[in-house]
């Protein structure tokens, strides 16, 4: 681990609440629930969790996408929760984005080029109309497009070259952060891997750093550095990612590496949980809220949510029991 001085995005105890009516009642759904992460310059931090735990609440606010309702996100000495709309645009500029649907994050009407310059015309970084087109060419070629794809449209493009054109939209102008939302989900398999192996190119040519979310925890162990646990919007675990998958501590981590196929179907983790659904998001849990499914609850479990501690260096875990 490095010093704080290299700390890039430091996300202080975030909160995000949504409100909501169910059955003619108003009710109370913490998406984001007090997390705290310090993302390392240079790495990629994996943020992991069943559908519905929070990852993609959790990137919205701290994009600024979605109101925040408390903590803080620091960004070079700047909370961006508390910037006007025009410095938070500028932020922007060095922390972008790659969204989850690569057909709905790309508007059907504008080209392949001026879908990838739209950053870049915004804020008026072009010196040129000849700059404007020789750099958007060359953010095509870094994602393996090229040039010549600058003057097709979304509908012209398969699921996989829609999302190189998200990825060489948020890498123009040069990024030190990229946020990606589930960019592979949506993919065929095979699409998946070309583009993770794109992704960890471009963080080598690049200097980027990544905090990449995903629900499936044998992508994210692929391409992470360090992997933080998400369990309905509490972090329960944080480890680098070979330790966690390895030997994961919390009983949500061994239930999600378990539901990884193998194939060997006898090879499976000694005393793995059974799948099971997740208490309604709506329920206010006093304890720990993994206790109704955990094999090892006690009283304790049930009385006192448990504190994110470090069990060893580089290791923190929200469980009684670790």
């Amino acid at each position: 681990m490095t010093g704080t001085e290299d700390i890039v995005l430091d996300i202080r105890n975030l909160r995000k609440t949504y409100h909501l009516r169910r059955g003619g009642q108003r009710h109370e759904l913490r998406a984001v629930d007090d997390i705290s992460l310090a993302v390392q310059a240079g790495e990629t931090l994996g943020i992991v969790g069943e559908s519905g735990c929070g990852k993609s609440s959790l990137a919205r606010a701290v994009m600024g996408l979605t109101r925040a309702n408390g903590g803080e996100v620091i960004y070079n000495g700047a909370d961006l929760l508390t910037l006007t709309r025009r410095n938070l645009a500028r932020a922007r500029l060095r922390i972008r984005m790659v969204f989850q649907d690569p057909y709905a994050s790309l508007d059907p009407r504008r080209s392949v080029r001026d879908s990838v310059a739209e950053a870049g015309d915004i804020h008026g970084i072009f010196e040129s109309r000849k700059q404007r087109t020789r750099l958007v060419g060359e953010a095509l070629d870094r994602v393996g497009l090229g040039a010549h794809f600058a003057d097709r449209f979304p509908h012209e493009l398969s699921g996989g070259q829609r999302q190189r054109v998200g990825i060489a939209r948020a890498i123009l102008p040069e990024p030190e952060l990229v946020i990606a939302d589930e960019p592979v989900s949506a993919l065929d398999v095979s699409i998946q891997a070309q583009v993770l192996n794109l992704m960890a190119e471009l963080k080598t040519r690049l200097g980027l750093t990544l905090l990449f979310i995903s629900h499936d925890l044998g992508v994210v162990t692929k391409i992470s550095d360090r992997v933080a646990v998400l369990y309905m919007g509490r972090i329960v675990e944080i480890a680098p990612a070979r330790a966690l998958f390895r030997d994961p501590r919390h009983p949500y981590s061994e239930l999600l590496i378990s539901a990884i196929p193998r194939p060997d179907p006898t090879n499976r983790i000694t005393g793995a949980i059974e799948p099971d659904e997740p208490p309604s998001r709506f329920a206010r849990i006093a304890g720990c809220p993994f206790h109704d499914r955990c094999p090892r609850r006690t009283e304790l479990c049930a009385a006192n949510a448990p504190d994110l501690r470090e069990v060893e260096p580089g290791r923190l875990v929200s469980c009684h029991h670790a």
